[in-house]
């Protein structure tokens, strides 16, 4: 018999690791974990870190656990095969070139964006290989006003869109995200959204926490507001534990309602 949940997705910093606890990732959630993949779940970290950033943070993490694929920068989706993470290549190397042609369009207005960032804010701006235009904010209040005048400019352009995590923000495609990430994963695997738990607890995290890529949705208590209002507008639940102590709660939760135990 299938297991309730098939899968599960989820966030990284701030949702399940909390770097200054010990464990950063509770055991009690890695061995729930260990158990649900035995019983043939399949577990994604789907997370706005690149893959060397994350796989050197699940190092620090602890995790005795390994996640059978990873989303790393919002979208780029790898597979574990025995002792590493091999790129999907079909999805990427699509998400790779529609950039390309996104970001050739957003080149042409750069100095223009640059120039009202500057003459504003004490921000760093940058280019890295995911982003010609990426933004480090000094403040939140920063990071709210820059994230409305790029919000503006993002209707200029169709499919662009701005993806911000706290004070960093970056540029990319509407079609390509936590979201549309987990749902690939799902087709791959052949799992409807009936039967996908989906935790995240910041703005970058908001695609993935939508009814239509997931059935159970579950925000921490350290989530930020939106992400809250977000997911128990969508049906989800808001949990009163943090970080991975509510993944944990939560997971529990969804197990005794589909063996119908309180």
């Amino acid at each position: 018999m299938k297991p309730p949940i098939e899968l599960i997705s989820t966030d990284f910093d701030g949702t399940i690791f909390a770097e200054f606890e010990n464990p950063p990732v509770p055991d009690v959630l890695q061995d729930l974990l260990a158990e649900l993949q035995g019983q043939g779940t399949k577990w994604v970290i789907n997370t706005g870190r690149d893959l060397s950033s994350l796989m050197e943070a699940k190092a620090r993490a602890r995790l005795r656990v390994k996640p059978d694929y990873v989303v790393v920068v919002e979208r780029e989706i790898y597979r574990h095969d025995d002792h590493s993470y091999s790129p999907v290549a079909e999805w990427n190397n699509a998400c790779a070139r529609t950039h390309e042609v996104l970001f050739a369009r957003v080149r042409r207005d750069l100095s223009r964006l640059v120039e009202w960032v500057e003459t504003r804010y004490d921000s760093q701006i940058y280019e890295d290989a995911w982003s010609p235009f990426c933004i480090t904010a000094t403040s939140n209040p920063d990071a709210d006003a820059i994230q409305t005048f790029v919000d503006d400019y993002c209707r200029e352009v169709p499919g662009l869109t701005w993806v911000r995590n706290d004070v960093y923000a970056r540029f990319a495609h509407a079609d390509y995200n936590k979201g549309t990430a987990l749902s690939e994963i799902a087709q791959r695997l052949g799992i409807g959204r009936e039967r996908i738990f989906a935790a995240g607890d910041h703005y970058n995290d908001l695609p993935m926490l939508r009814s239509e890529h997931a059935r159970w949705l579950l925000a921490p208590s350290n989530a930020m507001p939106r992400v809250k209002e977000q997911v128990r507008r969508e049906g989800g639940w808001v949990s009163e534990r943090h970080c991975g102590h509510a993944v944990e709660e939560g997971l529990r939760a969804v197990l005794a309602a589909a063996r119908g135990t309180p």
